[in-house]
């Protein structure tokens, strides 16, 4: 496990159970309580790691014996991640990401940085609602992890599925690493709401719109529609648009309280992926010609300092139309 924050830090706990797991933090502290103390509390304070759990801060030797080399460091430090790995990892080592974002720059999902920084490699994402102290506490959670190869996917189903976590599969990786990326800039939409004090009928109608914009743009860039009504389209969108252990609904809430946007980024320990993703979906939308409305806001608040509230009154001001139209 390449990562030693808080969702890095849950999957390597939760393997630890049945497989030999060696997690790499880039943090000497960080790695220097695990081993001490069986602790995380930068990232997850409060809860105990298995006594199994392997950590070091020596990244190549991380990676040059493992059978699957997982990442779970943030969308933007991914690129650097896979090339410190290079000539490191063995030939055809499955590689998973467990990463929701795009790269700033270059608008690719994390398995296209992965399959350029280390080609030839079975490619995988591990996506889904999941929140890691909810986890950790023993919570029953689902996930699924998407890989085109359909034998190899339902192996590493079975090793990921433990007790209270249950792992389905997809071959759709495309649509479920999009669904995983997307969400997060519908959950800041939906913190806004929240933040400016609209009601629940508000951040329903939001969920259920975000959910169908979703789907047009996650077809549109070459995802299955289905795959965008399962857990990680419609499942994570809603636990990622209600929790308050959302980051990205926490930065929208806090937006829609008037807070500026570097304060809010300035105070947070990890990363909001929504934050850095608003661009490159934006982006993308517009070079698929696909409506967009709710990230069009978002991302006018984000980048261009439009007011929450003067986002939804520009949502509230689009035309009528039928519910099965764009918009």
């Amino acid at each position: 496990m390449l990562g030693g924050g808080s969702w890095g830090t849950t999957i390597a706990h939760v393997l630890a159970a049945r497989a030999d797991v060696t997690l790499w933090a880039r943090d000497p502290q960080v790695v220097a309580e695990i081993a001490r103390d069986r602790t995380n509390s930068r990232y997850l304070p409060g809860f105990r790691l298995s006594a199994k759990l392997a950590v070091t801060n020596a990244i190549t030797s991380a990676a040059a014996n493992a059978d699957i080399v997982i990442f779970g460091v943030p969308s933007e430090a991914m690129r650097e991640t896979a090339a410190a790995v290079r000539g490191h990892v063995r030939p055809q080592v499955p590689l998973i990401s467990l990463a929701k974002g795009f790269e700033s720059g270059t608008d690719l999902r994390m398995s296209q940085v992965l399959a350029q920084e280390l080609p030839g490699h079975p490619l995988a994402v591990l996506t889904g609602p999941n929140l890691a102290k909810e986890i950790l506490a023993g919570l029953a959670a689902a996930s699924v992890i998407a890989m085109a190869d359909e034998t190899l996917v339902a192996q590493l189903r079975a090793l990921f599925r433990g007790g209270l976590f249950r792992v389905y599969s997809n071959t759709d990786l495309v649509g479920s690493e999009l669904g995983g990326a997307l969400k997060n800039v519908y959950a800041i939409a939906a913190g806004m709401s929240d933040g400016l004090g609209a009601g629940v009928n508000t951040r329903s109608a939001l969920i259920t719109r975000s959910i169908a914009e979703m789907t047009r743009l996650g077809v549109a860039l070459g995802g299955r529609p289905e795959t965008f009504a399962g857990l990680t389209g419609l499942g994570d969108l809603i636990t990622t648009c209600t929790s308050p252990l959302s980051r990205n609904r926490t930065v929208g809430f806090e937006l829609g309280q008037g807070r500026p946007l570097g304060d809010i980024v300035a105070d947070m320990r990890q990363v909001a992926e929504g934050v850095k993703s608003c661009a490159p979906i934006y982006n993308l939308a517009r070079a698929t010609g696909i409506d967009v409305p709710i990230v069009h806001e978002v991302y006018k608040v984000i980048h261009e300092g439009r007011a929450p509230r003067a986002a939804f009154a520009g949502l509230l001001k689009r035309g009528a139309r039928s519910e099965a139209e764009p918009g």
